[in-house]
């Protein structure tokens, strides 16, 4: 769980001490990245010795990041305070652009207590 000061982002479908008073819908967030000539350059040299790609890694990294922002931006336009059951998913668009997308269902919740 992630707490980003304005809003609870759970993987979980209920956050421990809390209730959802209200379900507002799906939130969600999208980015497409491409991996430019350069990192697909350093990558195939890499790919020969073998071992972790990390022009490759920060870009899945920074696509994640925005894809979450997103989805959080898309959640607090609708009124939600949080998003449950948030997941990720990524489709190959093309051999060098990839789709990240990051999604959850936006809800009010009021503390128990």
């Amino acid at each position: 769980m992630l707490n980003n000061e304005k809003i609870i982002v759970s993987t979980m479908n209920y956050i421990p001490g809390y209730e959802v008073q209200q379900v507002l819908g799906i939130a969600v967030g999208i980015t497409v990245r491409s991996r430019g000539i350069g990192g697909r350059f350093l990558a195939g040299l890499r790919s020969i010795v073998g071992g972790e790609i990390s022009e490759f890694v920060e870009n899945a990294e920074k696509a994640r990041k925005t894809a979450m922002e997103r989805m959080i931006s898309h959640a607090l336009s609708m009124g939600a305070n949080a998003i449950l059951q948030v997941y990720f998913d990524s489709n190959e668009l093309s051999e060098f652009m990839d789709e990240i997308i990051a999604y959850g269902t936006a809800v009010k919740v009021v503390s128990k207590t």
